[in-house]
């Protein structure tokens, strides 16, 4: 399972994850935490729903989102390094997007930022996993959220 080997390597790793989630509305964060022992490598999760929530929350800027919009990999990003910023983690992933239904040409359902941060660098990404339903969309995303942590953590340096 996804969430015991990033409990594995976050813990050989000192590692201590932060979750920024808006269309998942917390099932990263529910994911790591259904393992026992994820007390050991979780700091904390932030649903932010709103551009409210992400601005006050996060530090997402409301420039950023008003020339975005909510989904897209700049504000992915920007959730990433807040979650960083205004937590104890030194690893963070965030999820945005448009879980359905709905959507518009602009931004069809499916469609998902993604960002992954560390104190050093952040990276973000778009998938398009398309109008598979809400809740197929919203695993699909939380899936992948999972990836990016486990990914970056095997990358990230052993303690010395």
């Amino acid at each position: 399972m996804n969430a015991e080997r990033l409990l594995q390597l976050a813990k050989a790793k000192g590692i201590t994850i932060a979750t920024a989630e808006s269309c998942t509305g917390g099932m990263v964060s529910a994911a790591i935490t259904d393992i026992a022992g994820s007390s050991a490598i979780f700091d904390r999760g932030f649903v932010t729903y709103t551009n409210a929530a992400k601005t006050a929350l996060l530090g997402v800027k409301h420039d950023t989102l008003a020339a975005y919009g909510a989904v897209s990999e700049q504000v992915a990003a920007e959730m990433a390094t807040g979650a960083i910023a205004h937590s104890d983690a030194n690893l963070a992933v965030s999820v945005t997007g448009i879980a359905g239904p709905g959507g518009s040409d602009h931004k069809p359902e499916g469609r998902v930022c993604f960002a992954i941060a560390t104190t050093q660098d952040c990276q973000a990404e778009t998938i398009e996993f398309g109008a598979l339903g809400r809740g197929k969309v919203r695993q699909a995303a939380t899936e992948h959220a999972m990836t990016l942590l486990i990914s970056k953590a095997e990358k990230m340096p052993k303690p010395s």
